[in-house]
């Protein structure tokens, strides 16, 4: 087996990792603005519209009309904050975090049947390998 070219790997790594996000957003309900911004809320618990405006690299005018529209459908709260009461911290609901979970789902159940229907068995155990090096690449700073 020759070298492998890591340059041209990593970009196309990059490529498909790309589509296949943008496929398995496709499957969400809300706006992908909304979802990340309850997706952040779940996972990193109640932050101020400023952080997560900083998080999303929008305007802090901009995150405040998502978090109002998410806070129109129940899906977030504003409560004081406990140590600057000028300003909100933006919680979950329970139904925030309900939606959240069936988005996520959503996606999995998308991509587990494009696996099962796309890959042979061989090809599903090598795919099973290679998400622990793909978990290691995330880690790395």
């Amino acid at each position: 087996m020759g070298q492998v070219d890591v340059a041209e790997t990593a970009r196309e790594l990059r490529l498909v990792v790309g589509r296949l996000v943008r496929r398995a957003r496709g499957r969400e309900d809300l706006p992908s603005s909304q979802v990340a911004v309850i997706g952040y809320l779940d996972r990193d618990g109640s932050m101020s519209t400023s952080e997560l405006a900083q998080l999303q690299r929008v305007r802090h005018q901009s995150m405040a009309r998502t978090v109002g529209q998410l806070e129109d459908m129940g899906l977030v709260e504003r409560r004081p904050h406990p140590q600057d009461g000028r300003k909100s911290l933006i919680v979950l609901t329970d139904a925030g975090r309900e939606v959240i979970e069936a988005q996520r789902e959503r996606r999995a159940d998308w991509l587990a049947e494009a696996i099962t229907a796309e890959l042979s068995e061989a090809e599903r155990e090598r795919l099973a390998e290679a998400v622990g090096l793909l978990g290691r690449l995330a880690d790395h700073d």
